[in-house]
């Protein structure tokens, strides 16, 4: 039996590509085990999954000024002896990064014990600690073929992000008696991120009587961020989060609007979904975001709205733009390379291992 160590850590982000490869690892007879941090969001995600897990110390590493700056890199260092005793004692045939500060360690042990490591980049430009691993790696795994030009020649493949097989499976009927609504009229999904946006919520409320005149509206709109005075308004309805439903919520959807995180548009090409990509503004961000809704419009799959630009008439000329061409946002989404990620990726791990 073959072995595999995932690793990735930090955000949910770095951890739901690892659990939607583990149905096919473990169908390719793959023995899984993962290595995160002592307490992130990876550890109870993993465990819950019943895979072995094991927990290493983890430092950020940041570009700006810190106190933590100077105590950090010695957990990094720590970490990389606990990753390298790991390799040691599991004996991996390969490893398979998602990101997060906590992979850097576990990446350098397994050059060192010459196992070889695929690591996933999800944006255009690589993040810090991919940077850091990407000596140490293989193959480098991308959703953008831009990414290419940035890495080491023969190290890039195209493949995009593995993408949950239940949200394949979702449910119209379900989602409109989840949310009191109807299938015979069109439904927009917004989507803020995890946490939720202000500057999307604002809008979105502001546009509402305007929206509601030709469609339904599911707004995700993030902890802490609900509208009590618009609970009862008809053919809307907000949620804090949720987990379970979105499958079901995306197969109500005729339209989303969502931030440009890699993962979630990742989701959204994978699920041939018209969308309306609202990427975190340079102010808040490094601006991976926008680079990646810049590719996504390059390539038809999407209609971008920077945040600066928003008001009711630019949203709802969006809008209008994309149920007008949802055939060709479809087609073209439909034509992408990145259509079997899961597949792509496996035939990487196996050929590696």
């Amino acid at each position: 039996m073959k072995k595999i160590v995932l690793t990735g850590g930090g955000t949910a982000g770095h951890v739901t590509p690892n659990i939607a490869l583990l149905p096919s690892l473990k169908e390719a007879g793959f023995e899984v085990h993962y290595i995160g941090s002592y307490n992130g969001i990876e550890k109870n995600l993993i465990e819950d999954m019943g895979i072995p897990y094991y927990g290493i110390s983890s430092g950020k590493l940041r570009r700006y000024f810190d106190v933590k700056n100077f105590s950090d890199p010695f957990r990094v260092i720590k970490g990389f002896g606990e990753a390298n005793r790991l390799m040691k004692k599991l004996k991996p045939d390969v490893v398979f990064s998602k990101g997060g500060f906590v992979t850097v360690p576990v990446v350098m042990a397994a050059k060192k014990n010459h196992i070889p490591a695929i690591i996933h980049e999800s944006d255009m430009t690589p993040g810090l600690a991919n940077k850091l691993c990407i000596p140490s790696a293989a193959k480098v795994c991308c959703n953008f073929r831009e990414t290419f030009d940035l890495l080491p020649e023969g190290k890039a493949v195209l493949t995009g992000t593995p993408i949950r097989h239940e949200l394949f499976e979702g449910d119209a009927q379900k989602a409109a008696a989840f949310c009191g609504l109807t299938t015979d009229r069109p439904t927009i999904l917004v989507v803020g991120g995890s946490s939720g946006s202000v500057a999307i919520n604002k809008i979105i409320r502001e546009s509402l009587d305007e929206i509601l005149k030709d469609f339904q509206l599911i707004h995700l709109c993030g902890k802490d961020h609900l509208d009590e005075s618009l609970k009862d308004k008809k053919g809307y309805v907000q949620f804090e989060y949720i987990s379970k439903e979105l499958r079901d919520l995306f197969a109500l959807s005729d339209l989303v609007i969502s931030r440009a995180g890699a993962n979630a548009i990742c989701e959204l090409l994978a699920l041939n979904k018209p969308n309306i990509l609202i990427p975190l503004p340079l102010s808040v961000s490094r601006g991976d975001q926008i680079l990646n809704a810049k590719s996504f419009k390059k390539n038809g799959f999407s209609y971008v709205l920077q945040e600066e630009e928003m008001s009711t008439a630019s949203l709802m000329n969006a809008i209008r733009d994309v149920s007008t061409h949802k055939e060709q946002y479809i087609q073209c989404m439909k034509e992408s390379e990145m259509s079997d990620s899961i597949g792509t990726i496996m035939k990487l791990i196996q050929e590696l291992a």
